[in-house]
């Protein structure tokens, strides 16, 4: 099996692709798709938040915050693959407070970097 082929069809192969893609786009099947991609990385993003401040005994309650904010994309995710009004607001509203908390949880970790010895 060749993964590239020189034929004259791969320029025509390509072409075919980029409009496929353009097509997905333009229809909606991409965002719905990302959608969805969304949602299942919130679980693993999710169980791997956990599993790092598990480790540090969930030392500070502030840890705990990423553990129920991540989780709200998933519903969201869900939600806007089959609903375009949910794709328009409900995964926004999600997307933006876990955006805040990543930044509130960048502030901490530096804060926590910056207060160890030689941090």
């Amino acid at each position: 099996m060749k993964l590239l082929d020189a034929s004259p069809t791969v320029p025509g192969q390509v072409v075919g692709l980029a409009a496929l893609a353009l097509e997905n786009v333009r229809t909606g099947h991409f965002q719905r798709s990302l959608a969805g991609l969304t949602a299942g990385g919130a679980v693993v993003t999710t169980l791997e938040i956990y599993v790092s401040h598990d480790s540090a005994s969930f030392g500070n309650k502030l840890m705990w915050i990423p553990i129920v904010v991540v989780p709200t994309l998933v519903p969201a995710g869900i939600a806007a693959v089959w609903s375009e009004r949910a794709a328009q607001v409900v995964l926004p509203v999600a997307s933006a407070l876990v955006v805040a908390n990543g930044l509130q949880g960048t502030y901490l970790h530096l804060k926590g970097v910056a207060q160890k010895p030689g941090g």
